[in-house]
């Protein structure tokens, strides 16, 4: 597996917000080589830049990097007080409807490889989803997560029979190319090999106190992933 390489969306004197690459960790990890961390290489090519939040590491998407320890607690802040928007893209299983539809059920995450809807145990996750395109046999979804729970997206969207397309830990498989389209030739082959959820945008202050977007574009993967769904598998 070829990982891309971590690509700069956008640098001031104070952050820089790049595009984490899919198989990416945000931080080193024990035990498993995947790739080097945002973190590492943040230290090794911006000098010492600190990771204001993260993601999976299978997620591909926009993450935020501080140049110093200010902008570090300036942003940090707008994370824990939940004043970032935080916008997500993910294409899920089936043909689902939703407008502004809000999921408001707690998530237990005392165990990384059982994290569940708990409502006697869990702790309050709210996240908003809404439908982009619809195709036959999948959706392309709007999510924006209002707390931060781990896993929060993919295990709302799966408590709603809305799974994320290959997300094996949460009751998808991997799509195959067969399932569009009826006419393949040689062998069959996945449309996405990991599940199919991109960190697409964040809204928030700049140090300056002026509003800040910012945005990551699809990564290949995605990308040829929605190009075979607009060629194949329209309604």
């Amino acid at each position: 597996m070829r990982i891309e390489p971590i690509h700069i969306i956008r640098e001031t004197d104070n952050w820089v917000a790049i595009h984490k690459p899919p198989y990416v960790p945000s931080l080193p990890e024990r035990g498993v080589f995947t790739a080097e961390s945002v973190q590492d290489w943040g230290r090794k090519t911006l000098g010492d830049a600190i990771l204001c939040h993260r993601i999976d590491r299978e997620t591909s998407g926009i993450l935020l990097l501080a140049k110093n320890t200010e902008t570090h607690r300036h942003f940090s802040m707008q994370f824990e007080h939940r004043k970032v928007q935080k916008i997500y893209h993910a294409i899920v299983n089936g043909r689902i409807d939703f407008q502004d539809f809000t999921v408001d059920l707690p998530i237990n995450t005392e165990h990384v490889k059982k994290i569940r809807i708990d409502k006697q145990w869990g702790k309050p996750a709210l996240t908003v989803f809404n439908t982009l395109q619809v195709f036959k046999h999948f959706s392309l979804m709007e999510c924006r997560p209002q707390t931060g729970r781990l896993h929060q997206i993919r295990v709302h969207l799966a408590s709603q029979n809305a799974s994320i397309a290959a997300d094996q830990l949460y009751g998808s498989r991997v799509p195959m190319l067969s399932q569009i389209k009826r006419k393949i030739s040689g062998e069959d082959r996945p449309l996405m090999e990991r599940f199919a959820l991109h960190a697409y945008g964040l809204q928030l202050t700049d140090t300056d106190g002026q509003p800040l977007q910012l945005t990551a574009d699809y990564p290949k993967d995605f990308d040829v992933f929605l190009k075979l769904l607009n060629r194949y598998d329209l309604p």
